[in-house]
């Protein structure tokens, strides 16, 4: 991809107006603004996304164990989507991710495209900006690095950012620390539904098949945020996604039939509910739609982090435990693949070739 088309290099030239396949139909643009106006529109007494405090779960006392765990579920049914505090990464190393990540981005662009991936032949890690890929053909307002940060045999580190320098050790640590909170998630959600500790974790392949892609979004500051979107509307596909940010508003979920933008809220993180929990939990789980904002005055930058079971090796489906007559399976079993060539092409059951 061209320099020029880079969402950066369109923001910084000056322009007033948005190029047309960036500006969304108007469908789409209820509740679409600038970032920090929906912000300050939040309404105290308004719909919230909850806040779960891990600290109770890693008390001796069953009971404060009990209710962390009790919250979360609440949190996982009702929203699919929380702020979690007390969550065990290092302070320290939160400010050194946002310090790398964004030390990454404020270099000139042309050194970035020494890392540009080639989304066209499949090769989607690296330095990018969203192709078309929607009916429209509408653009995203966004740039992005993603890669697969673990498990780190698997890490392919030619790839991540030689500049800054501790990109990749700080990189690295994030990893490690955030999936030892990724298994104290899934062991919450799975004690949530009545089974034991351990079964959603290993249903996702476990330590060893369970990947976790990081995708760092950024969003330039846009002329025409009321007709633009960082990220449109979508559900994740992951099983859980960790989200970081920079303390820029952005984040819009639809609840209660209607756009609610998340708060920042200091020192934690966000964590979404994705496709295949959903999948996995029969639906008791949710995983909610969700978009980016963007505004005129400050770049947002948030780092997200998708925990994926393998590609192929696992068939994801409905719980037994979770299965009965009065619940029977709302979703067909399908590899994780086939769920996204459903979701994102629009295969049918008979051209993904189902398991039986």
């Amino acid at each position: 991809m061209p320099t020029s088309a880079r969402v950066e290099s369109l923001s910084d030239s000056g322009l007033a107006t948005i190029p047309k396949e960036y500006v969304r139909p108007e469908s789409e643009r209820d509740n679409l603004g600038d970032a920090f106006d929906e912000a300050t529109k939040l309404d105290s007494a308004g719909p919230q996304v909850p806040v779960v405090d891990l600290a109770g779960f890693d008390s001796t006392d069953e009971k404060e164990r009990a209710k962390c765990v009790e919250a979360l579920r609440k949190a996982a049914e009702d929203w699919g989507v929380m702020h979690i505090v007390n969550h065990g990464i290092a302070k320290e190393v939160i400010e050194k991710v946002r310090e790398v990540g964004k030390a990454f981005f404020d270099l000139p662009v042309g050194e970035k495209e020494k890392y540009a991936n080639d989304q066209e032949s499949g090769d989607i890690q690296g330095y990018g900006s969203k192709l078309a890929n929607n009916e429209c053909g509408q653009l995203e307002w966004q740039d992005y690095f993603f890669h697969l940060i673990f498990p780190e045999e698997k890490t392919n580190l030619a790839l991540w950012p030689k500049q800054p320098a501790e990109y990749t050790e700080v990189t690295k640590e994030f990893a490690k620390q955030l999936r030892v909170v990724a298994t104290k998630m899934l062991s919450m959600l799975s004690l949530g539904l009545g089974l034991e500790s351990g079964k959603l974790e290993k249903e996702l392949g476990g330590m060893e098949e369970l990947l976790m892609q990081m995708k760092i979004n950024y969003y330039p500051k846009c002329p025409q945020p009321e007709l633009a979107l960082g990220v449109e509307a979508h559900t994740d596909v992951s099983s859980l996604t960790f989200l970081l940010t920079n303390m820029v508003p952005g984040l819009q979920l639809y609840y209660g039939d209607k756009w609610v933008i998340a708060e920042c809220v200091p020192d934690s993180l966000l964590v979404h509910i994705g496709d295949t929990l959903e999948i996995l939990s029969n639906g008791s789980y949710r995983s909610i739609l969700h978009r980016s904002l963007v505004n005129k005055d400050r770049v947002r930058i948030s780092w997200a982090v998708f925990c994926e079971p393998p590609k192929e090796t696992i068939v994801l489906q409905p719980l037994p435990e979770l299965v009965s007559e009065a619940a029977p399976a709302k979703f067909p079993p399908r590899t994780f693949k086939q769920h996204i060539q459903h979701k994102l092409f629009k295969k049918t059951e008979e051209e993904l070739a189902l398991p039986k």
